[in-house]
């Protein structure tokens, strides 16, 4: 897949989130996208996995068959989850004993069977999430986009998607992912494109770069965080009983990794007021 001189931005007058972006995402391959939050990863997600389209360029070869696990998972749709992967199935060419046999078998895998018959809407976040990734699975795509498909997982489904990945590049298919944990798939990325300022390289961020930027994490909830948390964030009290941290974007990334394991909740994150 080739992206030319692509460009997105939000509003006939709003900023450009990216701009001149030329890559090759290769065919069968893990492709990680690296950059400070805020940068526009979850912006170039989109526009691989065709969920937005360029305002100014052109994107071709994107392979017929994708599939898209964003962080959030939208959970208010009149189906259980197993209906819901069931329908998706049906979609996607299955028989209707195929769709929910398939339903069943990615349910079971990421540890989410006692919840199949559980409506969309009472799931908890982490069980909605383990839903989000078993559709995208559910048909083999031959790409794969994941951002931030890890959150909000326990440990043992973190473990079952890494193993997925690892199927689906195995069998032919292209994955593209962003996870706030640098750990993920450490050395196993077969190309990597960090983002920086709008354009995309490749390579990792320059850390002169990254540590310019601030990132505001917008959060409630959680048990009390530990002392020392990095890039000694400041933080003061947000609307809606929410507490809004701020750090170096530097630290970010480790700021986010203390907030999750801590289970507080992240309603928002932002950086120089750009929301991506």
């Amino acid at each position: 897949m080739n992206l030319e001189r692509v460009g997105r931005r939000y509003g006939l007058r709003g900023p450009w989130v990216l701009r001149e972006v030329g890559l090759t995402v290769p065919v069968g391959a893990l492709v990680r996208i690296t950059g400070t939050n805020g940068t526009g990863k979850s912006t170039l997600l989109r526009l691989l996995a065709g969920i937005d389209a360029p305002t100014e360029g052109r994107i071709t070869g994107r392979p017929r068959r994708t599939a898209y696990v964003p962080e959030r998972f939208p959970v208010a749709l009149p189906f259980t989850a197993r209906g819901y992967l069931t329908h998706l199935g049906r979609v996607q060419g299955f028989g209707r004993a195929g769709a929910a046999a398939g339903a069943g078998e990615w349910l079971e895998r990421f540890g989410a069977g006692p919840f199949a018959d559980t409506p969309l809407a009472e799931l908890s976040k982490g069980s909605s999430q383990k839903v989000a990734v078993a559709q995208a699975l559910l048909a083999a795509p031959d790409l794969l986009v994941l951002d931030e498909a890890w959150t909000g997982l326990d440990t043992g489904a973190r473990h079952e998607l890494d193993r997925a990945v690892r199927e689906r590049v195995a069998a032919g298919g292209t994955v593209v992912f962003v996870d706030h944990d640098p750990r993920r798939l450490a050395g196993e990325a077969d190309a990597e494109f960090t983002v920086e300022e709008g354009r995309v390289r490749s390579g990792r961020p320059r850390r002169d770069d990254a540590v310019r930027a601030r990132v505001r994490i917008v959060v409630s909830g959680g048990r009390p965080l530990p002392e020392g948390l990095p890039g000694s964030p400041s933080y003061e009290p947000g609307s809606d009983g929410t507490t809004v941290y701020a750090v170096d974007a530097a630290h970010s990334d480790g700021l986010l990794r203390a907030l999750l394991d801590a289970t507080w909740h992240i309603h928002e994150l932002s950086t120089e007021g750009v929301r991506v």
